[in-house]
């Protein structure tokens, strides 16, 4: 998005009048959109939908925003490290409204019995089919992380999702989870499944014997007589954060030089719209956008948030927006470029919640979703237990659900401590809610479940710990490589974000005791990378654990409050939400 200084002066001095969402009128856009939520006037010539991270939820479903999500150093108070009250009051959005409930965490249960559920593709259909009647040639554009996260995706090696993004419509897509079903699988669903259908696009992957590109980088699409680009950009770490053999002769990482001369390459071409289609995660891109020119948005995802403006960026040539619209198939993103004299001018961007209850059912998706889940109705319906207690996961730290598979991994195999990985996606469940097979699967339906039973010294357990937190804290976001905190169970210790690396954790506690440097202690975890884990003796799916844990528990599970670590130098962060 190349303005000069005086057209950016005179764009933002009638931003009052044309819409110009630069920064304050973007936020007021979020206060008041709850005024005719689904009623967007078409503005511009150019428009862009962008859904990520839907975590295959097909139907809707409740989901807890963080209340946990702190950003230090030059981070801190900035997009996307906003929770609660903070959030609200950056955007004008008041307490108790459905906007309210939809971007924060706050008065939860009443607020989720109140509006109730949110996403399901079906609903998610008729906001599409709506807004393109209104855009005509919108593009829809998917982040990834959209064929994990379910039983029945993970049953149909994503089979599910894969038709119900070509029904639902998807343009153009990158990925991530998508590659924890391996190269071949997704070399077939992208090869077959969506040929002349949905465009695959990743300029960050490459053979590791060549260097060969393995999908195309970008595509370019006109619009309305508008030359645009779409340049993808996919996870750049999976080989760490997931096992590297499911992609061992691919190669990733961020390739900011390859973004600049993908982005160049575009323009040559005549592109007067370039945006990039990330899972990156908001940090990450927030930083890409500040290194690399010529873009003038970038959608992101990966780090699940639900940012509802978009964030002008300055760098080199210009500024770049950046959005992030949220997971679970909740939210929708809406960017209507105005463009003119070959460049954008102006524009308006929106991110809609999806109210289940709001939004009628598309007919078409409704039937095939029933078709996909016909096979597999009996086992996800099967009832385990009831919970007592809202079961959430997402949060820097810990969740009741991961506290519950701590509990669970600790119980069954006879461990004093449990690890579970800082996953972002997983449903909420309510006070009261029959916890069904399919609720279980929603928070451990992946291609490698195996639980884990390891002797750990007390040192390697703070390396862990240590590892984890500077993936999440490190000040450069390039290097925050991994989801949330690993979630702990039967351990305690205190966390100081604002340290280096080696000295954030400390006060490491079992039992009230001291843990021992050199001291063994069973450690239970599950979603190991390494090959070899899942040939190890009596080595069995998560999920097996899980659920024979349920079955002990007399038919209810009993609230939890979640194992937090003690933090240190965190008053006031507007990270942070009681």
């Amino acid at each position: 998005m190349n303005l000069s200084k005086r057209e950016f002066l005179q764009i933002l001095g009638a931003a009052s009048v044309a819409g110009m969402g630069l920064a304050r009128h973007a936020e007021s856009d979020a206060a008041t959109a709850q005024a005719g939520l689904y009623d967007m006037a078409r503005f511009g010539n150019v428009s862009f939908l962008h859904m990520t991270d839907c975590h295959a939820q097909l139907k809707p479903i409740y989901f807890r925003e963080p209340s946990v999500n702190i950003g230090m150093d030059s981070m801190r108070g900035e997009w996307p490290h906003l929770v609660g009250e903070n959030l609200l009051k950056r955007v004008g959005i008041r307490p108790g409204t459905n906007l309210a409930h939809a971007y924060t965490c706050l008065d939860f249960e009443k607020a989720a019995r109140r509006y109730g559920k949110v996403g399901g593709f079906a609903h998610l259909a008729t906001l599409v089919k709506q807004l393109r009647s209104s855009r005509p040639g919108a593009l829809l554009l998917d982040g990834g992380d959209t064929w994990q996260g379910s039983a029945t995706s993970l049953w149909t090696k994503a089979q599910d999702m894969v038709d119900a993004c070509k029904l639902l419509g998807v343009d153009i897509m990158t990925g991530h989870w998508e590659f924890t079903y391996g190269m071949e699988r997704v070399k077939e669903i992208v090869e077959k499944d969506f040929q002349g259908k949905v465009e695959f696009l990743a300029q960050n992957i490459k053979t590791t014997d060549f260097g060969d590109p393995v999908f195309k980088p970008y595509a370019l699409r006109e619009i309305n007589g508008v030359p645009c680009a779409v340049i993808g950009q996919a996870f750049p770490y999976t080989p760490i954060a997931n096992p590297r053999y499911l992609v061992a002769d691919w190669s990733f990482g961020i390739q900011d030089e390859n973004m600049q001369k993908m982005v160049d390459e575009v323009r040559a071409k005549g592109a007067q719209v370039v945006v990039v289609l990330s899972h990156n995660g908001m940090d990450v891109d927030l930083q890409m956008a500040a290194r690399v020119r010529g873009i003038d948005a970038i959608f992101g995802g990966h780090t699940h948030d639900g940012v509802p403006v978009a964030v002008p960026v300055n760098n080199a040539g210009g500024k770049t927006l950046v959005t992030n619209a949220g997971s679970n198939g909740k939210f929708l993103g809406v960017m209507d470029f105005d463009v003119k004299g070959g460049k954008v001018a102006d524009f308006r961007y929106r991110l809609l919640p999806i109210f289940a209850n709001q939004l009628q059912a598309d007919p078409a998706m409704d039937a095939l979703i029933t078709r996909v889940r016909q096979p597999y109705e009996a086992r996800l319906a099967e009832k385990l237990a009831v919970t007592d207690g809202l079961l959430y996961r997402r949060g820097n730290f810990n969740g009741t659900w991961d506290q519950l598979i701590c509990d669970a991994l600790m119980q069954v195999q006879g461990a004093e401590i449990a690890f579970s990985p800082g996953f972002r996606w997983g449903t909420t469940l309510l006070p009261g809610d029959t916890i069904t097979r399919e609720l279980m699967m929603d928070q451990l339906a992946i291609t490698y479940p195996y639980a884990t039973v390891n002797d750990m010294s007390g040192e390697t357990i703070k390396t862990v710990l240590e590892d984890v937190a500077d993936n999440l804290f490190n000040p450069d976001p390039y290097y925050q490589q991994g989801g949330d905190m690993v979630r702990v169970g039967g351990l305690a210790y205190t966390c100081d974000p604002a340290q280096k690396m080696g000295s954030r954790i400390s006060g490491m506690q079992l039992g009230g005791k001291p843990i021992e440097a050199t001291k063994i202690y069973k450690v239970a975890g599950w979603a190991p990378v390494a090959e070899g884990a899942k040939d190890a003796p009596g080595t069995q799916p998560v999920w097996d654990v899980v659920e024979s844990w349920f079955k002990s528990q007399g038919g209810r599970v009993k609230a939890r409050a979640p194992n937090l670590p003690k933090l240190v130098g965190l008053q006031g962060n507007p990270g942070m939400t009681s």
